[in-house]
């Protein structure tokens, strides 16, 4: 019997996604997959009304819808200071997943080396090792998950890495990368001559006084960085799976390729849908912002009485809660434990670490103010049930 291939060994199905099965099961509140339960805006909600009978209902042209592409341009180019072509510097793809794949294809050639921080959005990994490169692992250190420069450097210059996945604002920890710390990056990509695969989809969930700066947009990185974004967190609409690539044109021309063969393209009518709200002022932003700060406080004072110990986020809507104190062995059986016991779903952090690390647990709040309530109201009891419990390996 045939077997299959050799590539399958080297990752699992998403843990991520698998929590939320297992909350599922359980009738848990899931914290684990991080999407929001919240309606999108009432404009984008109309227009995908009106779309759904007036169409289009049919293919787009492959690399995006030009009236998509256009208001995506007009978007991108303010916030990222850039002016960007809606005509050659754009690729539409299926969600900021397909984008980081498309890029990672276009980027690599088998047998190259890809820079990975540690801990990462777990796809990262994955998307190197089908693209038939090598991930290689350079760690952020808690308590704030930064990262070395010195051990930066030693990996790029023992592995001369093709490119290196930068996350920013970083999942799973909420860290936002200061410019001083992107310019260290961006000097070496420049020294060693690598690619830059940029994931921004939290680009507008920063909490004050951090400040989000686009990768592309320090000098002279424009030139070889792809900016990966989405706008599943930006307008709630995580199931509409429209995300995109932006980059120089001669990139981008590639990336089309890739894309054209991965998924052909994204829903016409979604990126029809869409453009109302690509054409939202800066108060809407302003205002998404300060919904996620809200629900922030809200929720890192409910860890607090719960006597948790975390990583504060600076950005996007995760945080790493600390587990060490109870002695976990194997953090999957305790995430499932928590879902059963407890009633609180959270993402084992074993799966965003390349050691394995058993001592934290992912939370999201991306949820209603009333069901973070109640998962912190269930999480206070988290130390009296952990009594006596042992989760072996």
């Amino acid at each position: 019997m045939p077997v299959t291939s050799e590539r399958v060994k080297y990752f699992t199905e998403s843990v991520i996604r698998r929590m939320s099965r297992v909350a599922a099961a359980h009738n848990a509140i899931n914290l684990s997959q991080g999407f929001p339960d919240f309606a999108p805006p009432e404009s984008l909600c109309n227009a995908l009304a009106k779309v759904a009978h007036e169409g289009p209902h049919q293919y787009a042209i492959t690399w995006g819808a030009a009236g998509f592409r256009a208001a995506l341009a007009q978007k991108q180019s303010h916030f990222m200071g850039i002016p960007i072509d809606s005509e050659s510097q754009i690729v539409v793809t299926c969600g900021s997943t397909e984008a980081m794949m498309a890029a990672m294809m276009t980027a690599c050639n088998p047998g190259d080396k890809v820079i990975v921080f540690s801990p990462f959005y777990e796809n990262y990994a994955a998307d190197a090792i089908l693209s038939g490169a090598t991930p290689i692992y350079v760690s952020l250190h808690a308590p704030d998950f930064h990262f070395e420069i010195a051990e930066l450097r030693k990996a790029f210059e023992e592995h001369h890495p093709q490119a290196l996945v930068l996350c920013n604002p970083s999942n799973p920890t909420g860290r936002v990368f200061s410019r001083i710390e992107l310019l260290q990056i961006a000097a070496l990509v420049e020294e060693f001559d690598a690619f830059v695969l940029a994931d921004e989809v939290y680009e507008h969930i920063i909490y004050a006084p951090y400040q989000h700066t686009y990768f592309a947009s320090l000098p002279g990185m424009f030139a070889r960085t792809f900016s990966c974004s989405s706008l599943s967190k930006t307008y709630s609409i995580t199931g509409w799976r429209l995300g995109y690539i932006i980059a120089p044109a001669h990139l981008i021309a590639q990336a089309r390729k890739v894309h054209d063969f991965l998924t052909v393209g994204a829903a016409a009518p979604l990126q029809e849908a869409a453009i109302v709200a690509l054409q939202y002022p800066d108060s809407y932003y302003q205002e998404l912002a300060a919904l996620y700060s809200r629900k922030r406080e809200m929720f890192l004072d409910l860890l607090q009485k719960a006597k948790l110990r975390f990583y504060e986020p600076q950005g996007a809507y995760f945080v790493m809660v600390n587990i060490s104190e109870y002695e976990v062995k194997n953090d999957v059986a305790f995430a499932e434990w928590m879902a059963r016991d407890v009633g609180v779903a959270g993402v084992p952090g074993s799966s965003f670490f390349r050691d394995g690390a058993q001592n934290f647990i992912r939370f999201h709040f991306a949820k209603d103010e009333n069901i973070l309530r109640e998962a912190g109201t269930r999480l206070c009891s988290l130390h009296e049930k952990t009594r006596g419990k042992s989760w072996e390996v």
